[in-house]
């Protein structure tokens, strides 16, 4: 279940080129594509290379992504819907929103055995301070939750309350690949529906749904050059290869949010600013 909805979310990082750069403007998209997968294949060793320390730098920097996408995309929601009301407080928002799916599952009395099955260098991330870290992303979360109810952002409040209880009782690798694939995922892929033209023309047609579909279908080859690409990584590992797909699959994932974030840092800059 967790590599299916980590795969749904792959094709929504495939389309940072489309929105990027023009497609009249060839040899600028070529080179921006070979400095994406460079980036990422650099990442990738670093991850590969350095297990734990690797990590460390993925999950803040994911907790920082996430956080920042999912406050940005409830922004634009408001502004579609009331052009002059309020916006999300990003600063009570996303902090709670990235820590929670990233933090808490992997803090958790369960992730031992979760990590085991991953990586086994990994068990002891944290070095011994998962009580302190689940003290602090509890806290966080509590006083997002409480500002949020404050100024009656319910709908807001809602999220925290849910992204808190898929982190905290959902098995830590589901809760992590639920939220990846199932909810940023989608997210991102429907903030990327005014940017494409296929898309914006389908909802201008009044279909949604053709308009989100034409969002996706885009990123499915890169969904599944990513899947053969772990195959070959772990092929190349010369041990079996049920024990290292996963692995392998977080980390090409992890990988590619670096450029990802990088690019999308400027989409959700000007999202935060309507």
């Amino acid at each position: 279940m967790a590599i299916v909805a980590l795969a749904v979310g792959i094709p929504h990082g495939a389309l940072d080129h489309l929105v990027t750069l023009p497609r009249s403007a060839p040899i600028r998209m070529a080179i921006f594509i070979f400095v994406y997968v460079a980036i990422a294949a650099a990442a990738i060793y670093a991850i590969l290379q350095w297990n734990v320390w690797g990590f460390i730098a993925v999950v803040l920097m994911s907790s920082t992504h996430f956080g920042i996408g999912d406050a940005a995309f409830l922004n634009e929601l408001d502004s579609l819907k009331d052009p002059g009301g309020a916006r999300i407080p990003t600063w009570i928002y996303a902090p709670a929103a990235g820590l929670l799916p990233v933090m808490i599952p992997l803090v958790s009395d369960r992730s031992t055995s979760a990590l085991e099955r991953i990586n086994s260098s990994l068990v002891n991330w944290h070095y011994g301070y998962s009580s302190e870290i689940l003290i602090a992303v509890a806290a966080i979360a509590t006083l997002s939750l409480l500002a949020l109810l404050l100024r009656k952002r319910f709908r807001d409040a809602l999220d925290i309350a849910l992204l808190a209880a898929l982190a905290s009782f959902a098995p830590p690798l589901v809760a992590f690949a639920v939220y990846f694939g199932c909810w940023h995922a989608l997210r991102h892929t429907a903030r990327l529906t005014s940017l494409l033209p296929n898309s914006e023309a389908a909802y201008l047609r009044g279909r949604p749904g053709q308009a989100f579909i034409a969002a996706v279908i885009p990123g499915l080859p890169a969904l599944l050059g990513t899947l053969i690409f772990v195959a070959l990584l772990a092929g190349f590992s010369h041990q079996d290869i049920s024990d290292k797909f996963l692995w392998l699959t977080l980390v090409t994932i992890w990988a590619l949010t670096v450029p990802h974030m990088l690019v999308t840092g400027k989409l959700d800059r000007a999202a935060l600013r309507k």
